[in-house]
């Protein structure tokens, strides 16, 4: 079993209350991979500039992950820098650069084609569709978007969305497409545009999975504190469907279980700057987490 991933890896300089740190390795294919490695064999396709120092990454190589994918080009790798203020909930952008990532054109080393699952973060729709065509073998397909892609591509990302089994994307994206304040009248609407279901992420408050059938959702972990959200959501889909990858399976009590299991890792990601938590994580942290969501959220009969 296999899974493949295609996003970015970053350079990102971030401000919380808890410190800041510059030009740390980031990127949703990164975060999304370090967790997904845990799980199952990830493919990572992305790219970085001349000036990427490769040691940061080197974990992920030490995990399975095949690199093959990572494309290294002249110029500079993609850089982020962002501030969050938790009291009014407000993430800042203060600097974009796309550099190498803004003529990114994904390339499918031999064998990636055949993998089983396929998570394509957060970039152009177009380029989604393009890698959708060389995977149509695929078991299950996953695509993340953003409200960039929402007000100037909207058109391409709903032919995109029409042709994977789920959509995954914040609350605040999800009313913006759908055009309405309930974020379960926008599921229900990206539904009828063709996948299966439709997971919308709520931040510190959890996720609610939709489908035809009705939904569910799962609450985040509480923590003492709290570092960093960069990569919350995508760790997420890589807990999510490394999981799904790992048991072969795409029942509803698996969606469900994978849900949590994509909640659990992503409470990991947000204890330390960038991916300094996952460095480290385990397989028994994961499973010891999994248990406390399930003691904090089961109905037990007293």
């Amino acid at each position: 079993m296999s899974i493949l991933v295609v996003g970015s890896v970053a350079l990102d300089s971030v401000e919380t209350p808890m410190g800041k740190v510059t030009e740390e390795v980031g990127g949703s294919a990164t975060y999304f991979s370090a967790i997904a490695s845990l799980y199952t064999n990830v493919n990572l396709v992305a790219v970085v500039g001349t000036d990427f120092p490769k040691e940061k990454i080197q974990f992920l190589s030490e995990r399975g992950v095949d690199t093959r994918g990572l494309q290294v080009v002249e110029g500079e790798t993609f850089r982020w820098s962002g501030r969050y203020d938790y009291m009014s909930n407000i993430t800042e952008t203060i600097d974009t650069r796309l550099n190498v990532f803004a003529d990114f054109h994904p390339v499918l080393p031999e064998g990636y084609e055949k993998s089983d699952i396929v998570f394509l973060a957060n970039i152009d729709p177009d380029l989604q569709r393009e890698v959708l065509e060389q995977v149509s073998g695929a078991k299950l397909t996953m695509i993340d978007t953003m409200d960039f892609w929402i007000e100037n591509k909207r058109d391409s990302l709903i032919k995109t969305m029409s042709m994977v089994d789920i959509v995954t994307m914040n609350e605040g994206e999800a009313r913006l497409l759908g055009e309405t304040e309930s974020i379960l009248t926008a599921a229900r609407g990206i539904l009828e545009l063709g996948p299966n279901m439709v997971i919308i992420k709520r931040g510190e408050y959890g996720c609610v999975k939709v489908d035809m059938d009705g939904y569910f959702t799962a609450p985040a972990c509480l923590l003492e504190q709290v570092k960093d959200p960069t990569g919350a959501g995508d760790t997420f889909a890589g807990g999510f469907l490394g999981y799904l990858d790992q048991v072969d399976e795409f029942s509803e009590p698996a969606i469900r279980r994978a849900t949590i299991h994509g909640c659990a890792t992503a409470s990991f990601t947000v204890e330390e700057f960038g991916v300094a938590r996952l460095r480290t994580l385990t397989t028994e942290e994961i499973a010891e987490r999994y248990q406390e969501f399930y003691n904090f959220s089961h109905l037990h009969d007293w």
